[in-house]
């Protein structure tokens, strides 16, 4: 490398932040991953293992087999996903892709805002003030679209089929909380116990009658 080169190497090194230098992959089969607080990471994934970013880290997309995920405060992240684990987004956090469990449940916290849908097959799922891009899809999970939350894309509970097809044990709990938003339709393929909050707002119901509720918390069924 002439003197030149070298020169305008590292030039090019000092104009990078030092954590876009640091933003390295970490990938596992056996082992969980954690991602400490305010540093930057590439993709995270494991087989074996939860993952857990701390608070105002930066990571890409973070996926496990057997293993839980969580993101603290005021992380951002891309696409988190799972097969058997819930999935936790802390208050503040921005995430780019969607969130996807199938054994799990999955909660969004305060503030946060979500550039996709949130999907599980056994789980609940629970967004509380936070904003959602895509859908909401389940099959046997209750949801809970909190105070506030903002739903851009529908809703949608599924008839178990395939691998997933079980004699249901229960109606899904369906709350539409004070003040939130589902922009799209809300569609059941399955009976379902659905309480919308007067002042929250959806798009077209099909497939169950719902019960309009004026207090903070939703009637138990």
């Amino acid at each position: 490398m002439s003197h030149i080169h070298r020169l305008a190497f590292a030039l090019a090194l000092a104009l990078v932040p030092p954590a876009a230098l640091a933003a390295e992959d970490i990938s596992k089969v056996n082992g969980s991953i954690e991602a400490s607080a305010g540093q930057a990471y590439g993709d995270l994934d494991t087989v074996n293992g939860s993952i857990r970013v701390g608070d105002r880290a930066q990571a890409r997309n973070i996926s496990t087999v057997n293993g839980s995920i969580t993101v603290g405060p005021g992380a951002q992240v891309g696409s988190l996903e799972t097969v058997n684990g819930a999935i936790r987004v802390g208050a503040g956090v921005r995430a780019g892709g969607g969130i996807e469990t199938v054994n799990g449940s999955v909660f969004v916290d305060r503030g946060s805002v979500v550039g996709g849908g949130v999907e599980t097959v056994n789980g609940a799922i629970g967004l509380v003030d936070a904003d959602l891009a895509g859908d909401i899809e389940t099959v046997n999970g209750d949801v809970t679209v909190g105070i506030g939350s903002h739903v851009r894309g529908g809703l949608t509970i599924e008839r178990s089929t395939g691998w997933f097809q079980v004699a249901p044990k229960r109606r899904p709990r369906v709350v539409i909380g004070p003040g939130a938003v589902v922009e799209g339709p809300l569609t059941f393929h399955r009976e379902v116990d659905l309480h919308v909050h007067r002042s929250a707002r959806t798009g077209p119901v099909s497939g169950a009658e719902a019960s309009i509720f004026d207090t903070d918390t939703a009637p138990r069924d």
